[in-house]
């Protein structure tokens, strides 16, 4: 009988590609057609929490700009950051340079905000 392997590491891999993906504008059948894969499987891999093979995970991550060490290394993930500060991190990767400065200044203004109302 063959080993059970840990799956927690890739929990949430499926719901984190769907965000990500959603987020580029892409459809599934589209983000399918860019990495050979049928959109059923991608569909499986979103949903019902399917692991897809190495080569597929590695085209995924790449298109998506998802941090392929959060699925691979998590004990390295020293802050043991939240799903919802993870899916931000990623959202802020996907986002274009340009409008950084703006998030930069969204998040030092609530910073601000939340230490006037902590005092």
């Amino acid at each position: 009988m063959p080993k059970e392997r840990n799956r927690a590491p890739f929990d949430g891999f499926g719901a984190d590609m769907k965000e990500a993906r959603k987020a580029l504008g892409l459809s599934q059948k589209t983000l399918a057609e860019m990495v050979n894969i049928d959109p059923r499987y991608l569909a499986n891999i979103e949903n019902s929490g399917a692991l897809p093979s190495l080569p597929v995970f590695f085209e995924i991550i790449t298109i998506c700009k998802l941090p392929p060490e959060q699925y691979f290394y998590p004990e390295l993930d020293e802050m043991k950051d939240s799903r919802k500060v993870k899916r931000m991190i990623t959202k802020i990767r996907l986002c274009p340079e340009k409008y950084l400065s703006v998030v930069e200044g969204t998040i030092n203004e609530l910073l601000k905000l939340d230490k006037t109302v902590d005092e």
